[in-house]
């Protein structure tokens, strides 16, 4: 009984207003899997490749953005390792009031200027300063600023590769990929340490 009332209240209803499944067109189902149509636009409908060398000279463009992207990752890994150094540079520290070892020495011998040769060369007066745990390196506008922008960099050009590949064209695709292998080629080198 309640089976009848239900169906009886489904012929009722107004028909959906969007097409069924089966009489979608084929274009809306063929970008839902991967295809090889050389007339998919990238990134808007004015970027789209009307003959053969401007799909081309699109695949050209995507294998260069990602030579650029892997190029970025580089470029910051090397970064991050020259702000190391110099945040690590600036761990030395002048001693006030503190006699050098040298003049120390000096005073003891013929009073005579003494040259004293030490683990960190010629004696300076400074001293390392050492914590026990890597420390949080301080914020500063000169390498916080710039690493920002390097983040970003690295994701805007990731999310025009993620973009370029969700049109599932597989040209688009192996082009994305050809571009991260032959960055990774030039540049993979300087990320090693970074990714490890």
């Amino acid at each position: 009984m309640m089976d009848m009332q239900m169906s009886s209240a489904m012929s009722n209803m107004p028909a959906p207003s969007s097409p069924p499944m089966s009489m979608m067109s084929m274009d809306s189902m063929a970008t839902m899997t991967f295809h090889t149509s050389i007339h998919d636009p990238l990134y808007s409908a004015a970027w789209t490749p009307h003959s053969a060398s401007a799909y081309a000279g699109t695949c050209i463009f995507l294998i260069v953005l990602g030579a650029l992207w892997r190029g970025s990752l580089a470029l910051k890994a090397i970064m991050e390792r020259r702000w190391l150094d110099a945040a690590l540079r600036r761990r030395y520290v002048v001693v006030a009031g503190k006699p050098r070892e040298a003049e120390r020495v000096s005073q003891e011998s013929d009073g005579k200027p003494v040259v004293l040769l030490t683990e960190r060369g010629v004696e300076e007066e400074v001293r390392v300063v050492r914590s026990k745990a890597r420390p949080v390196m301080p914020w500063r506008w000169s390498v916080d600023l710039p690493r920002a922008l390097l983040v970003v960099l690295v994701s805007g050009l990731g999310y025009l590769l993620m973009l370029a590949i969700m049109t599932f064209n597989v040209g688009y695709f192996l082009s994305v990929l050809g571009g991260i292998f032959l960055g990774e080629l030039m540049a993979g080198r300087y990320t090693q340490m970074e990714e490890h």
